[in-house]
């Protein structure tokens, strides 16, 4: 499994077989030069006899790659690709890989994106795989993405509602992840996924329960590169939780 992997510059697991693995084949073959079909395919079969489970772990290749694809489903699903939601992921993937393992990965970006990809087939494979933490991880990714044109289109959001039902993100999980990006009125409510109608108590409650769903302790398995985007999110669930305390005076 040497040459598909050293040039993501991370490990590989699951994504490799399966309908992520096709997709990811066709990639290569569209933008790296001397790479064949013929040639994933026998790295394919090469892996998957050296690694004989019933349950692959998640490896950080594994988490780039499901970016990469979902990434691409969300751009294309307005009918259009903006080059501010390109330059989003490009931005992205610099912050958490460094330029070097960033730009190979924004090559195979390119191929994915010019193939019409089942979103349902590729998020059946990541659950199967991926902890819900970091499907979570996926989510607020997405959601920037978005955002990232400065234009909210329903197709997109629709389409990233979509993604969270196959990966069995529930609804407050989604309207959490939501609201850390679209502000209305009781969008550090929906954050800390309690309504505002919520007692004081109720609201300490969740909180807690927010924290420890959200720390970034739980991608510290993925390395350190992905931690970037939980601190995120666990800041988001913070800055809810004192808006909501100085508007109701809680100590």
């Amino acid at each position: 499994m040497s040459n598909f992997s050293k040039w993501l510059g991370a490990g590989i697991g699951f994504t490799f077989g399966g309908p992520i693995g096709a997709i990811m084949g066709f990639a290569a073959a569209t933008v790296f030069d001397k790479f064949t079909k013929e040639g994933f395919v026998k790295e394919q079969r090469e892996y998957q006899k050296n690694h004989q489970r019933q349950k692959a772990e998640t490896l950080s290749g594994d988490f780039e790659i499901s970016l990469l694809i979902l990434a691409s489903i969300v751009i294309k699903s307005d009918g259009r690709v903006d080059n501010r939601e390109l330059n989003f992921v490009r931005n992205q993937f610099v912050g958490m890989y460094g330029k070097d393992r960033a730009n190979k990965a924004f090559q195979l970006f390119k191929g994915v994106i010019k193939k019409e990809v089942s979103a349902r087939q590729v998020c059946i494979q990541i659950r199967k795989h991926m902890p819900h933490s970091s499907r979570l991880q996926l989510l607020h990714f997405l959601f920037g993405i978005a955002k990232a044109d400065e234009h909210v289109s329903e197709v997109e959001v629709n389409e990233i509602r979509k993604i969270a039902g196959y990966l069995y993100i529930n609804q407050y999980d989604f309207e959490s992840i939501k609201a850390m990006f679209y502000k209305t009125s009781d969008s550090a409510y929906k954050i800390l996924e309690i309504k505002a109608s919520a007692t004081d108590s109720e609201i300490k409650k969740a909180y807690r329960k927010m924290v420890k769903k959200y720390h970034p302790d739980k991608l510290i398995g993925l390395g350190d590169e992905h931690l970037k985007g939980a601190k995120d999110k666990f800041q988001r669930i913070q800055e809810a939780y004192e808006i909501i305390k100085n508007e109701r005076g809680m100590s």
